[in-house]
């Protein structure tokens, strides 16, 4: 058996992982890298192995650097199962479709600009028809239920509590008279946050890739960052301003939205438009609507009622149309903006902190970790300037970094998670993570006499 690590090695993004087994390829996500434009296009474009020669993929989940690559994939020649949650499964159609409009669209403006400056144009990465193609490709399957992927492989979904339908895997691998047991954790989540449930912990393993976004970082309480976010909401709308939120369609912005919805009503924030700015968002209602089986007991009994309080919510507006969107911007009143991408580089979201970034009055507020060389992590670090569409804009609004937000797991929660497999695990792989939180989580383990503890650099290949 043989693992090669093609996407979020030394990184947060793109994950990306090929197992070679029994003569067979089965990879495990296949996501975008996001960082400096100038290097994703060809990084996204080119693989590292033949994608017909790949015989099935598994998802972990549907957030774009674990899935948004699929379309590249099937365009070049994959034409296995990809094997998913159902609600992932129903997740990653919409988001991919939505991805590929969006790079078409986003490719459409930067040619104008390109046409402006005599440049030739480019081409998007895939276009909505090469997304749509991935739908018919997928294969639902229930939490905890075995399937067999590839010969002399059983696996089966846990509970990772990121988003809806995200997952770990196990595996049970039997080669040459030889049998693994393997576990992949995907995204890990956190416990006590609104809607989903708990990530489950893994048990037994010989070999674990796990995920490492934290390991130097311990977060809040999710109470507390509920009260950082709601003191900067207040204090930009008390003030006129525009609160601009980066985060993910799926997820981040169902728990913002629950957020929002508790500060205005229970907790003393002035009663302002809340827009969720994403079709996408608006097509995962129905999907949450159609997948109880993801959430905690409380959130459902909320969905049953028609009460659901990410998605019901009376200061609230999903925006569809592209007009709808730009009269936004020609608005002057208090009002909070949440839109895709999560990391600022692509969407509805860039056009937003274009129109907002040079007024004091408002605040843009990044809840989640952001990759290096993306727009969100130059305002995370506060840069004075930033290029925009190859524009040049001054930042004169405030930017508040919110941690506690994070859907993924804290340093606590990073080493309970490997102590799991302890007593069994002969080495444990640390991606999806740069290299201080993962050296740092990588001493932690080795002080829980953890055993091996690797984090393998991109395109590594590793034999067990």
């Amino acid at each position: 058996m043989r693992i090669n690590f093609h996407g979020a090695a030394q990184t947060v993004t793109g994950s990306q992982h090929l197992l070679e087994i029994n003569g067979k390829k089965l990879l495990l996500d296949c996501g975008l890298y996001q960082g400096r434009r100038a290097d994703t296009y060809s990084r996204n474009l080119n693989f590292h192995y033949q994608p017909q020669d790949v015989d099935a993929v598994i998802l972990s989940h549907a957030h774009i650097d674990h899935s948004g690559n699929l379309p590249n994939l099937v365009k070049q020649g994959f034409e296995g199962n990809i094997f998913a949650t159902h609600a992932t499964a129903d997740l990653g159609s919409i988001m991919l479709s939505d991805s590929g409009h969006i790079r078409e669209s986003d490719a459409e403006f930067v040619n104008k600009k390109r046409a402006q400056r005599g440049e030739p144009p480019i081409e998007p990465l895939y276009t909505q028809e090469d997304a749509e193609q991935v739908a018919g490709m997928f294969a639902g399957t229930d939490y905890e239920q075995p399937f067999e992927p590839i010969p002399g492989v059983i696996a089966r979904f846990h509970e990772a509590g990121h988003i809806l339908g995200s997952a770990s895997v196990s595996l049970e691998i039997e080669e040459k008279g030889r049998k693994i047991r393997f576990w992949f954790s995907g995204d890990i989540g956190r416990y006590k946050l609104p809607l989903l449930r708990d990530p489950v912990l893994p048990t037994y393993a010989d070999y674990m890739i796990m995920e490492s976004t934290y390991g130097d970082k311990r977060h809040n309480d999710p109470g507390l960052a509920f009260i950082e976010f709601r003191d900067v909401v207040k204090r930009t709308v008390e003030r006129g301003g525009k609160v601009i939120v980066p985060a993910f369609a799926v997820g981040r912005t169902q728990e913002l939205v629950y957020n929002l919805n508790q500060m205005m009503f229970e907790n003393g924030v002035p009663r302002v438009p809340v827009y969720v700015d994403s079709p996408l968002a608006v097509n995962a209602t129905d999907v949450f609507k159609r997948h109880l089986e993801c959430f905690d007991e409380e959130t459902r009994e909320f969905v049953k009622e028609s009460r659901h309080p990410a998605l019901d919510f009376k200061m609230l507006t999903y925006i569809r149309s592209v007009e709808e969107s730009k009269a936004l911007n020609e608005r002057t009143d208090p009002m909070v903006i949440i839109a895709a991408s999560g990391m600022a580089e692509t969407g509805r979201i860039v056009h937003h902190i274009r129109n907002n970034i040079e007024n004091p009055k408002n605040t843009i507020c990044i809840v989640s970790w952001q990759a290096p060389e993306t727009l969100g992590r130059r305002l995370a670090d506060r840069a004075p300037e930033v290029r925009i569409f190859g524009e040049t804009y001054k930042r004169k609004c405030d930017v508040a970094t919110i941690g506690g937000l994070s859907g993924h797991a804290g340093q606590d929660l990073l080493v309970k998670y490997a102590m799991g497999v302890k007593d069994s695990v002969k080495q444990i792989f640390l991606v999806h993570g740069e290299e201080k939180q993962a050296t740092t989580l990588k001493g932690l383990l080795k002080e829980q006499k953890m055993g091996q503890v690797h984090y393998p650099d991109l395109h590594e290949s590793v034999s067990l």
